[in-house]
């Protein structure tokens, strides 16, 4: 063997962008979607991944507030992300989002800390929707706290459905033309668009189909937070997304949270 001596040249990182993902250790569908939307030539997407025991309650979500720090600590430990996401919308807002953007802050300081409901807020304020039709795939009890939170946030909330299911793993297994149907029974006349919650949901590749449908915007989870980490990072937005939240901008003061 022989050992080289020769000059090492290093680059600043292997690739231009990163970011980190923080899933719930049953997530199917996240990573899914930001890889598929990120392009790999420039961004990087690291994950880890946190204990969570269905069914989806109060009690289980909150058991991951005291490992979401080591969870996004352990992504890529002392080196540099430009966007750290907390991928659980319902966990969100039990945990509440500002404890959840501190945890997230404290792991990696200099990324900007996304959550579902942020990213899913300014998406809505971005549309200038005001009024807006709420489905959710979990079961009642779950779905309750996530009206009240966008109804904290000034959003009237003409209708409201839910799923009723307790696994995010029955959640990931929906087929796009059952999320489809729900969407549109779900959706009022009256709203301004449709917000779909949950990140196990495998609704943001139904987006364009329910839009046509309904004929108002629709949001997603992880679209919503796809489109805010896109114009976080200042990249082009993927040519041929129809989505209509993909034609707007983040306001100034929806841009960060």
């Amino acid at each position: 063997m022989k050992l080289l001596s020769m000059p090492m040249h290093y680059l600043t990182s292997p690739v231009e962008k990163r970011v980190g993902l923080i899933l719930l250790a049953t997530d199917n569908i996240t990573e899914l979607d930001f890889r598929r939307a990120m392009p790999q030539d420039r961004v990087g997407v690291y994950c880890n991944r946190v204990r969570y025991v269905n069914p989806t309650t109060a009690d289980n979500l909150r058991a991951m507030l005291p490992h979401i720090e080591d969870a996004g600590g352990l992504i890529l430990p002392d080196q540099h992300l430009d966007v750290l996401y907390y991928s659980c919308t319902s966990a969100s807002v039990t945990l509440g989002e500002d404890e959840v953007c501190k945890l997230l802050r404290r792991a990696k300081p200099d990324a900007l800390p996304i959550t579902p409901t942020i990213a899913a807020t300014k998406a809505l304020n971005a549309l200038g929707a005001r009024k807006i039709s709420l489905l959710t795939p979990y079961l009642p009890e779950t779905s309750v706290p996530i009206q009240r939170y966008f109804e904290a946030k000034h959003f009237d909330v003409v209708s409201h459905a839910c799923m009723g299911l307790g696994d995010d793993r029955d959640m990931a297994r929906l087929s796009a033309e059952t999320i489809v149907a729900a969407a549109v029974e779900t959706s009022d006349p009256a709203s301004d668009a449709l917000f779909i919650s949950c990140t196990a949901l495998p609704a943001r590749q139904t987006v364009t189909t329910i839009e046509g449908k309904i004929g108002k915007p629709v949001v997603t989870s992880n679209q919503a937070a796809v489109w805010l980490t896109w114009h976080h990072l200042d990249l082009p937005l993927p040519a041929g997304i129809k989505d209509r939240l993909f034609a707007v901008k983040p306001g100034r003061e929806e841009s960060e949270p």
